[in-house]
């Protein structure tokens, strides 16, 4: 079994049609695992960590804004 950065190392070489499929295969192992899913339709899956994900990266621009804003205001 190739070791996971292999597998993301090669993810560029795909076509765009591949990495459709491919994300095809990875969402439906999601749903026969029983993964925590909050969104489940034709266009895909929003999971916890999905949520979880970009809440953080989120708070992460709300706290530079807030950096920005006190370093003009010093």
């Amino acid at each position: 079994m190739r070791t996971i950065e292999e597998i993301a190392a090669s993810l560029s070489m795909l076509t765009t049609a591949e990495l459709h499929h491919l994300e095809r295969v990875i969402h439906d192992l999601y749903r026969d695992r029983h993964e925590p899913i909050i969104y489940d339709d034709a266009y895909g899956i929003w999971t916890e960590y999905d949520q979880v994900s970009v809440a953080s990266e989120a708070f992460e621009l709300f706290d530079e804004a807030e950096e920005r804003e006190d370093s003009v205001n010093a």
